[in-house]
């Protein structure tokens, strides 16, 4: 799924083989499966694109998917925004920095397909029209900010007065785990309906004091009014604040919910470019810059997405250039602590540069597309072809230490 996901191809066959490691026991971590494969292909895609003598991101817009392309694993995909990642990497001012002697510039491209799945959400109304919504969604990315947002938008008011919780089975009705990318668009997708249950309440109580037919009372800018030319036409708005006040005259508490098994999750796609100067005499590698465009379908919180394609771009990172299990002849892990398994900091990295595109998720409301898991997708394959140009070899082993760096240009010589 993720190998050729970037790719339109008319011919595929892929044959997969399980094996069994003796290896320490592991658990999903950011598009599981997706990174190895990608940087596989990716690694494929850019030697041909240096035998071929093409630009690597044209060789991509050449051949990129786009909607309608017959995905490998089955479906054809709607809207999405693999080749405006491209365009957007081939518009950057980055390709035209010129680069130095034993610097390097990698392209990659990534996919994830993205998951809905079962969400419940409660959206309960205050009587100054505040509101409280609880989702059983863990917050591990910025999750509670998005929700409210989207709350805020369907009941028109502002932002700060909703109130995001995050409860338990006890509380709120169940909620599959924080994976697959799923929750902004899933667990969204709830509160949506839920803050639409609300909305339709307070129109049924106001329709029912002006004494008109539910159809004749609009609900605009967190009021509702009455529909110009009919029945209702001589009544005052009503603000969601004033028809949480009279609630218990008119039916009692308004409180919405939702539960749902959320289906057209739209996958997502992302392009990076990096420049990266090894030293010939150490192996060492610097990032110099990082450039990541990334299609979020709608970004419910910018910042929240940005940090999120900074994030999987980072990890990514530490997986190509330091993080790996080393054992001992004995078999022992030597490395076991965060002491000897080296993860990036600050120090290491460039300005992580995001560009979010937004092409909206047909599957869903506001558009939403997941995008926690794409970003960590496509560092792998732009690192190893960004140290592959600077030095001249083919790095096909990861992570690149130092010493594999080395013992390549000694081989080269």
């Amino acid at each position: 799924m993720a190998a050729f996901g970037p790719y339109a191809l008319p011919n595929v066959r892929v044959v997969g083989i399980e094996a069994v490691a003796n290896r320490p026991l592991c658990y999903s971590y950011r598009a599981p499966g997706a990174p190895l494969s990608s940087f596989a292909v990716e690694s494929v895609v850019d030697e041909l694109a240096q035998k071929l003598n093409i630009d690597p991101l044209e060789l991509r817009m050449k051949n990129g998917s786009k909607e309608g392309t017959q995905m490998v694993y089955g479906p054809k995909l709607k809207a999405v925004g693999n080749l405006e990642c491209l365009k957007a990497l081939q518009n950057h001012p980055i390709n035209k920095i010129k680069l130095g002697p034993n610097q390097g510039r990698g392209v990659a491209t990534g996919f994830w397909f993205n998951l809905g799945g079962q969400s419940s959400a409660v959206v309960n109304i205050a009587e100054d029209g505040t509101a409280t919504i609880m989702t059983g969604s863990p917050d591990i990315g910025g999750s509670r900010a998005s929700m409210a947002l989207m709350a805020a938008e369907v009941l028109g008011i502002d932002y700060t007065k909703v109130r995001p919780i995050v409860g338990d089975t006890a509380a709120v009705g169940f909620c599959e785990i924080t994976h697959g990318s799923r929750v902004t668009f899933a667990t969204g997708m709830a509160i949506i309906q839920a803050a639409e249950d609300v909305v339709r309440q307070c129109r049924e109580r106001v329709a029912k004091t002006w004494e008109v037919g539910v159809e004749d009372v609009l609900w605009q800018d967190g009021q509702a009014v009455p529909k110009p030319g009919s029945a209702a036409d001589n009544q005052k708005p009503q603000t969601l604040a004033q028809i949480a006040a009279k609630a218990a005259r008119t039916g009692g508490p308004l409180v919405g919910s939702a539960a749902i098994n959320a289906g057209g999750a739209g996958p997502a796609f992302g392009a990076h470019i990096c420049d990266v100067e090894v030293d010939p005499e150490t192996g060492h590698v610097t990032v110099l810059r990082y450039v990541a465009a990334q299609d979020a379908g709608k970004a419910i919180h910018p910042s929240y997405v940005e940090g999120q394609i900074q994030g999987g771009v980072t990890q990514g990172i530490g997986w190509a250039l330091n993080e790996e299990y080393i054992y001992g002849e004995d078999g022992r892990l030597q490395n076991p602590g965060f002491l000897d398994y080296r993860i990036p900091v600050a120090s290491d990295l460039p300005m992580i540069e995001p560009i979010i595109l937004e092409i909206p998720n047909p599957g869903h409301p506001f558009g939403v597309r997941g995008v926690g898991e794409v970003p960590i997708v496509p560092p792998l394959g732009a690192i190893a072809n960004a140290v592959t140009r600077a030095t001249g070899v083919r790095m096909t082993d990861l992570p690149l230490t130092p010493p594999k760096i080395l013992a390549a240009i000694d081989a080269k010589k």
